[in-house]
């Protein structure tokens, strides 16, 4: 089961993305003129600490929307983690007023930790937000 796609105004050129994880939540940044993205390293923290670094980054990139992976499992049935991905969109949607995307992001862990990535959580944010560069 594929996230259905959402259109997305052309006027959205800089995306932010989080791999979410309860203990660490991996960020990229990248834009759709050049399609690409970059790890940025992962926020260890929870809760309002989790917060108020990603609001660092926010302010440092200033991007026009976020970007989130949705982890499912490979059937495509939802979990836990599902439910709580979704959360936190609607968190940040909340906190910061950007508009977010989802992305499912079955295997982005898998194909971060065969590349041989140091941070896991940041590559699978990169993955993560090439595959909805790719999609615009």
């Amino acid at each position: 089961m594929s996230l259905a796609p959402v259109p997305v105004p052309t006027h959205l050129v800089t995306f932010i993305a989080f791999d979410y994880g309860e203990k660490r939540t991996g960020v990229a940044v990248g834009n759709r003129l050049m399609g690409t993205a970059q790890a940025q390293g992962s926020v260890h923290a929870q809760g309002d600490a989790r917060f108020a670094l990603i609001e660092k980054r926010i302010k440092e990139w200033q991007p026009d929307a976020i970007v989130i992976g949705v982890p499912y499992h490979p059937d495509g049935a939802a979990h836990e983690n599902t439910a709580r991905a979704k959360k936190f969109g609607r968190q940040l949607h909340g906190r910061f007023g950007l508009p977010v995307f989802e992305v499912d992001e079955r295997y982005s862990t898998t194909e971060a930790l065969s590349s041989g990535a140091k941070d896991a959580d940041a590559a699978s944010a990169c993955i993560i937000l090439e595959q909805f560069l790719r999609s615009l």
